[in-house]
């Protein structure tokens, strides 16, 4: 019987870990593919709100980026007719490509973990040296790849000239590594403000994706520095690397859509540290509740709201001349058991039953002839950005 390995064409007769290589990457190219269509609804609804931040700016650019990349690398490795001059031309597209992917997704943690802290210098500088160390390990490391040299029709695949050339990975590792411990720290911290259990606590904050970041790319580099591969031929190094690219801009492009309220200044964060040296005490705020609860929220004789109209809610400082006017809606529940609602920045937050939203309302309040009055002492936060209240 004939050894099959002379008889088969070469894009047919390929090394184990060549072999282990294209299906993976096939894996690569599917998440990819999966990833773009999911998040279409998504993206459109981002690009139609009016600003443009730059973490608006910076999932767009990753929506298209990273699709468009790995596209033309899966030409480059699955086209049987692509010769090995043509790759030693062109082996260089991945790893500048996905430097500049990578630093993009670091921009974004950057931009995000600076917000959560409550715009922290320290933060920003720390986390913005680990983006500047691997911008320029990434771009000296591009210089020292190599093409492997298969055979035509194998496929076009960048590898390192050497070992240490990992250290195109484990700098971009090192800034994930302390976005994931920064994003734990702070949702951990946020416990002493307001109890949650720690599945919710998760899902608000979005450690899942900070965490899915961090192992894939910790399991690049078992890859990179642990396995070893057989000869100058085996790719096994590289196995894990476009997947580890695809997830992490797929991961930060969510990160970017569960940031809640407004994208400018890289969002705001679920809840505000008690321990803000900027709050300061400010003077008492009065609230008025217009209306006594008439069965179930009609108005009465006596209250000035017509039967049927929901009471009125005003809210302002004492000697203010005109009170923000709220309306309450009296059939809803007690939201209370809400700990988070799960909106994201995308397509804004609908106006359920029982939310208290600002209105223009034709009711005139009348000077409480009944009704409740609380006074409660309140805190300023003047930091820039509003508080955003569970």
């Amino acid at each position: 019987m004939p050894d099959l390995s002379q008889i088969l064409p070469p894009y047919l007769n390929l090394p184990p870990h060549l072999s282990a290589h294209k299906y993976f990457f096939v894996c690569t190219l599917t998440v990819a593919a999966w990833d773009t269509l999911v998040l279409s609804p998504r993206t459109w609804r981002l690009l139609r709100t009016p600003e443009w931040p730059p973490l608006k700016i910076l999932f767009h650019f990753l929506r298209i980026f990273m699709p468009v990349e790995f596209t033309i690398v899966g030409v480059a490795f699955f086209d049987t007719k692509w010769s090995q001059a043509q790759c030693s031309h062109f082996f260089l597209f991945e790893p500048i490509c996905t430097a500049i992917l990578l630093a993009a997704c670091s921009l974004v943690h950057v931009i995000r973990i600076h917000a959560i802290y409550e715009k922290n210098r320290n933060v920003l500088y720390t986390m913005g040296g680990f983006l500047a160390l691997q911008v320029v390990v990434t771009a000296i490391c591009c210089g020292f790849y190599r093409s492997t040299p298969l055979k035509d029709g194998q496929g076009c695949i960048a590898e390192p000239k050497s070992n240490w050339v990992g250290i195109y990975w484990l700098s971009a590792t090192l800034t994930y590594t302390a976005s994931f411990a920064l994003a734990v720290h702070r949702s951990l911290r946020s416990l002493k403000v307001k109890q949650l259990s720690y599945w919710k606590l998760m899902l608000r904050d979005g450690l899942n994706l900070y965490g899915s970041i961090w192992a894939v790319n910790m399991v690049n580099m078992l890859f990179w520095f642990i396995i070893k591969p057989t000869g100058p031929e085996d790719p096994v190094r590289t196995i894990v690397t476009s997947m580890a690219a695809v997830l992490t801009a797929s991961m930060t492009m969510r990160i970017i859509l569960a940031v809640r309220g407004s994208l400018a200044k890289g969002g705001s964060y679920a809840v505000s540290s008690s321990s803000n040296p900027s709050r300061s005490r400010s003077g008492n705020t009065t609230h008025v509740l217009s209306s006594a609860r008439v069965g179930a929220g009609a108005g009465g004789a006596g209250t000035g709201i017509p039967p049927g109209t929901n009471p009125v809610l005003s809210i302002g400082r004492v000697g203010a001349d005109q009170p923000t006017t709220y309306a309450v809606p009296l059939g809803a529940g007690d939201k209370g058991g809400a700990d988070w609602d799960g909106k994201s920045s995308v397509g804004g937050r609908d106006q359920k039953e029982g939310d208290i939203f600002p209105v223009e309302s034709p009711v005139e309040v009348p000077p409480i002839p009944e009704g409740v009055r609380v006074t409660v002492e309140s805190e300023t936060d003047f930091g820039g950005y509003a508080k955003e209240k569970n």
